[in-house]
């Protein structure tokens, strides 16, 4: 049996704000922090150790494994970074306050637009500051893999490649393994591995800074999965 750990990064500046955040690059916030270094010290104290680490390329994923690594007095471990374990794109919600998207559109609408897996938020254009192929960290993407928009589907379409690619390589090398990403790249992940319907997923909310953890078999299928609390 093998153990995997999925952790959603510690609150965000923008979680606490109520906005859509997405592929915009913001802090944790203070709360986020404790979050994480809570995390590392639980993880520890449970007795879990780690070969390696998968994060985004978003410093809210980044600074929370580094904190929790900090906390286990593993900083020393690699960690690989790819743009594939990002937030969904939300296209023009990014920065808006949710409530107020709400009250514009409606809640019906705004509720499609986080959860079902098919729904599109409204794009953005080429030309808005918030595409990212104005970002240096996409400079290798081609034009093809920057979003104007993204739903969750399209998430787990860039999602499971890196997963299978990358992540299981490591787990059938028998390496203990963390990912820390984010709330929509992380229920792509376990609607794939708790082979979750469309409807299901719906319903999924991960909490910040939680360990989830997997108990997998040798075939890597999953045998239970529960948070550390």
């Amino acid at each position: 049996m093998q153990k995997l750990v999925l952790i959603r990064h510690g609150q965000s500046i923008w979680n606490q704000e109520n906005r859509f955040t997405g592929w915009t690059d913001v802090d944790l916030s203070e709360n986020g922090y404790r979050q994480a270094k809570n995390a590392g010290e639980l993880l520890k104290k449970r007795g879990f150790t780690f070969d390696t680490g998968f994060t985004s390329v978003l410093k809210r994923s980044i600074k929370t494994l580094d904190i929790i690594l900090e906390e286990m007095d593993l900083l020393w471990i690699p960690v690989q970074k790819s743009w594939r374990l990002n937030e969904r794109f939300y296209g023009a919600l990014q920065g808006l306050d949710k409530d107020e998207v709400a009250a514009k559109y409606g809640a019906q609408q705004v509720h499609k637009w986080r959860r079902d897996p098919h729904e599109h938020p409204p794009a953005i254009t080429k030309d808005d500051n918030r595409y990212p192929g104005n970002d240096i960290r996409y400079k290798s993407l081609t034009e093809k893999e920057l979003p104007l928009t993204e739903n969750l589907t399209e998430t787990m379409d860039r999602v499971l490649p890196y997963w299978h690619q990358s992540i299981v390589s490591a787990l059938r090398l028998n390496q203990k393994v963390i990912v820390s990403a984010h709330g929509n790249s992380l229920r792509a992940l376990v609607q794939y591995i708790d082979h979750l319907s469309d409807q299901e997923v719906t319903k999924l909310d991960l909490p910040t800074g939680v360990p989830l953890i997997y108990e997998l078999d040798a075939e890597l299928s999953r045998i239970k999965h529960y948070y550390l609390e």
